[in-house]
């Protein structure tokens, strides 16, 4: 008896995905999660716009017009933690719920916000509501089968490129006739649709496994294989693929992703409660500690060239002084050059992202992300010298393609690299520090362009996307077409 249950055949949940392939039911889950990303990317997007109208309307200082953004950043540091928390530990539909409610609910509130105090404390707890944006990328990814995941999760992507520019033409269309709480209110609206559509989302067959509810997990992957048109493999599902795998090993770190750990913990007899509360002690783990180092770098070094950029975009593209403020012109908010540099900067992603889908799946996650932040470097050293409009404007787009490839390529990446029981609260912990970079970046930015530091902004930026690719070779783990739990 004992040695034909030994002999029972067993799938994995890529070996269920692979089966089913990329269908009806993966189309309507990235639909539903590009909805949460546009949601984000209105709330990021609006604080070029809400700030300066806030200094006109209420006549505070030119620092305080900078806090509204800065608590919403602090906000995300925090948000980003626990969001990755509460969906390792109570699901991923519950961790992106809670995104969804604090956003759209206190973004909505903050629109009616009778003084600057209670905007400030609104705008910071719809902070913590984006910050736990990232569920729904590693919720998306875990429906995604391995040989396509890069590709599709770059595709993911576009929406928040989508999100900038839809932000910016309704900022167009709002702020000059209605003002900026009308612009609050109604970028709110994409929160409220995720919540009308929750009902319908399904739960991560791959966190179902990790808890040990694979009973669960299989109902699905079953309804994944009918929405395809596809069946399941022959067998039972089990958290963990077949030891056939462990031959394609050759690091003892790749062993995370299609191996099933000796200590886990996981039992098909266990009970089903949370495990996201052991989260923090796996990517502490001797296997993935490296990695994780690594990765912190590399986000808050990608997150302080993205915003440096921006600001390089608003100083550089100025007909003025080189040395004019960078906070002067964002006080432009209802010039109509402000929307159009933002729009047209805006378009500079879309060709990161497509570059970004042609390389990941092709030449691997490592090697495209080096390509990326080096290619960033190279377009961004020019313009340590004064140049002519157009040429600035050139390198400014093509750097600005070049560093949204790269946060594509590092958001497939990084949730590969994490076990489905820690994978958002590595993903979180890792987002949140690397947010300290859009903190510190218009602080660094801004000061040495105030000052005509203007070599020194670029070649301090350039320094960080330098060091970033180094840290990126120095991951031991390629995740290219790799299984994960």
């Amino acid at each position: 008896m004992a040695g034909g249950d030994a002999e029972e055949e067993t799938y994995t949940t890529d070996d269920a995905l692979t089966r089913a392939g990329f269908g009806r039911f993966q189309a309507l889950v990235l639909t539903y999660s590009c909805v949460g990303w546009i949601a984000e990317a209105f709330e990021v997007m609006l604080l070029s716009f809400v700030g300066p109208s806030v200094k006109a309307e209420w006549g505070v200082s030119g620092a305080a017009e900078g806090l509204v953004s800065s608590v919403v950043f602090a906000g995300m540091i925090i948000g980003a933690c626990l969001g990755g928390l509460i969906s390792d530990r109570y699901g991923r539909r519950i961790g992106f719920l809670s995104t969804a409610v604090v956003t759209g609910t206190f973004g909505l509130l903050s629109a009616f916000s009778p003084n600057y105090g209670s905007l400030l404390a609104l705008r910071c707890v719809v902070g913590l509501g984006l910050g736990a944006g990232h569920v729904l990328s590693t919720w998306f990814i875990e429906f995604v089968p391995a040989a396509k995941r890069g590709t599709w999760m770059v595709v993911f992507h576009f929406s928040w490129t989508v999100g900038t520019i839809l932000e910016v033409l309704l900022a167009w269309a709002v702020m000059p006739v209605l003002g900026w709480r009308w612009l609050l209110a109604l970028s709110s609206a994409p929160c409220f649709v995720l919540l009308v559509f929750f009902p319908l989302t399904p739960e991560s067959p791959r966190y179902l496994c990790s808890v040990g509810r694979t009973m669960d997990a299989t109902v699905i992957l079953e309804k994944i294989a009918r929405m395809n048109s596809s069946s399941l493999p022959p067998g039972i599902l089990t958290y963990g693929p077949k030891k056939k795998a462990d031959k394609r090993l050759d690091n003892s770190e790749t062993a995370l992703l299609i191996t099933e750990e000796g200590n886990s913990g996981i039992d098909e007899n266990s009970s089903s409660k949370p495990t996201g509360i052991n989260a923090p002690r796996e990517f502490w783990s001797h296997d993935l500690i490296r990695s994780t180092f690594l990765l912190w770098f590399i986000y808050l070094a990608n997150y302080f060239a993205y915003y440096g950029i921006i600001l390089l975009t608003s100083e550089l593209s100025n007909h003025q002084s080189w040395c004019t403020s960078v906070g002067t012109n964002f006080m432009q908010s209802k010039d109509v050059n402000l929307y159009r540099d933002l729009l047209v900067t805006s378009l500079a992603e879309f060709p990161g992202l497509v570059l970004a889908a042609l390389m990941v799946d092709r030449i691997g996650r490592k090697v495209s992300l080096v390509i990326m932040l080096l290619m960033c470097c190279v377009f961004l050293a020019p313009l340590a010298v004064h140049l002519g409009q157009g040429s600035v404007t050139t390198l400014l787009f093509c750097a600005r393609t070049c560093i949204m490839g790269s946060f594509a390529v590092l958001y497939v990446y990084t949730p590969e690299i994490y076990p489905a029981s820690s994978r958002n609260t590595g993903v979180g912990i890792t987002s949140s520090l690397g947010r300290i970079g859009s903190i510190i970046s218009p602080l660094v930015t801004v000061g040495l362009l105030e000052n005509c530091h203007q070599k020194e902004a670029v070649y301090f930026m350039d320094l960080m996307l330098f060091l970033a690719a180094v840290a990126c070779t120095l991951i031991p783990l390629e995740t290219k077409g790799c299984q994960i739990q």
